[in-house]
């Protein structure tokens, strides 16, 4: 019997270690989909001086990614208690979910002619291109109220987790935003000859109705009580 409850305990651990991956993935990508000045810079680095430059800008973003939502997370364990009322955890993930259908609104209406300029196709270091994609990330805060939108409605309170639970956690959020560079590099280099703004805004377009219809959804099992997220 003893063994049996050991087995059971590391089972639910191991599931519990999945929705995790799963969750920080998924937030990684949202955060990082959106075509806004990174994502344009990303996709002109790539057209003008190859897909490993794009993506390098891709990698500097996605670090600021992180430094942003350890400050939503660790800012979360202030109101852990606050959290845990399940009145309050009702309420914060509802409003997270309209805040989501609100991104995807801005989202979709958004005109990706306005973040482009010209880049040079001077191949400058991969470092300076990396550093150069970290701070124009870094230079929006309002990250901060997207991280917030997605951790709340997922539940992703990492703080409550163990340590190396933790650092699974944010490591997916990077790896979920690594994600989604690789595969707009590789689209950018496979239809070259094809991609343009345009390409861009109906990227737009598909993000921002994905989320509005995500957040819809997820409103309507907050508010039924069909899911509670956790």
């Amino acid at each position: 019997m003893g063994e049996f409850n050991d087995f059971f305990l590391q089972l639910v651990s191991q599931i519990s270690l999945v929705e995790i991956i799963l969750k920080g993935a998924i937030i990684g990508i949202v955060a990082s989909a959106p075509m806004g000045p990174v994502g344009i810079l990303c996709v002109q680095r790539a057209l003008n001086k190859g897909r490993i430059y794009g993506l390098v800008t891709g990698f500097g973003a996605a670090l600021s990614d992180i430094i942003y939502a350890l400050v939503t997370g660790y800012g979360l364990s202030f109101i852990y208690d606050f959290i845990n009322n399940r009145t309050a955890l009702f309420w914060l993930q509802l409003i997270g979910a309209v805040l989501m259908f609100i991104f995807g609104v801005h989202t979709f209406r958004s005109n990706p002619t306005k973040s482009t300029h010209k880049v040079s196709r001077n191949k400058s270091s991969l470092v300076q291109n990396g550093v150069t994609g970290f701070f124009l990330a870094f230079s929006n805060p309002l990250l901060i109220l997207l991280f917030l939108a997605l951790f709340t409605p997922l539940n992703f309170m990492l703080p409550e987790q163990p340590l190396h639970n933790q650092f699974i956690g944010y490591a997916s959020i990077f790896g979920g935003a690594m994600l989604w560079w690789l595969f707009i590099t590789y689209a950018v280099s496979k239809l070259r000859a094809r991609f343009d703004v345009r390409g861009v805004w109906v990227i737009n377009r598909i993000i921002g109705t994905l989320v509005m219809i995500g957040a819809f959804i997820g409103a309507i099992l907050i508010i039924t009580g069909i899911y509670t997220f956790h």
